[in-house]
């Protein structure tokens, strides 16, 4: 390991306590190994193939609906990528949050970029992009 960089993040208490104990679960010591492995992964899977292949995927967002204006801002931004998104699904999980369910078609480059802008949205609360073949020489 290189040169060690500090940092603070700031969560909620619950989220920090629930992590707390998932983490000591899976056999780590501290939250510092725990991060640098979720980090690893996220770097990893952000690296594999995202080279412009056609693909097909779905992205699923849980939003809180009571954050102003992030239903016309999801909106607004999938009609700018109408031409990646062909489909969309909305579902009212509880009186505060939303699953919205995104069906995305085109390069693999491109869904991957358009998804984690939507997921950054402020109100998401979580994305969760999937991607996969058309099927096209299996």
């Amino acid at each position: 390991m290189g040169k060690v960089k500090r940092f603070g993040v700031s969560i909620d208490a619950e989220l920090a306590r629930r992590f707390d104990k998932h983490i000591l679960s899976e056999g780590y010591s501290n939250r510092s190994e725990a991060l640098r492995d979720l980090i690893r992964e996220h770097l990893i899977t952000d690296k594999l193939s995202f080279d412009g292949t056609i693909a097909v995927a779905s992205l699923s967002l849980i939003y809180d609906h009571h954050q102003r204006d992030l239903a016309e801002i999801l909106n607004h931004f999938q009609h700018e990528h109408h031409k990646l998104i062909i489909s969309n699904l909305h579902v009212h999980i509880d009186h505060d949050n939303c699953l919205e369910v995104i069906i995305f078609k085109g390069p693999n480059n491109e869904i991957k970029k358009v998804a984690d802008r939507l997921a950054a949205i402020r109100g998401v609360k979580h994305g969760k992009l999937t991607m996969t073949t058309t099927g096209h020489g299996l």
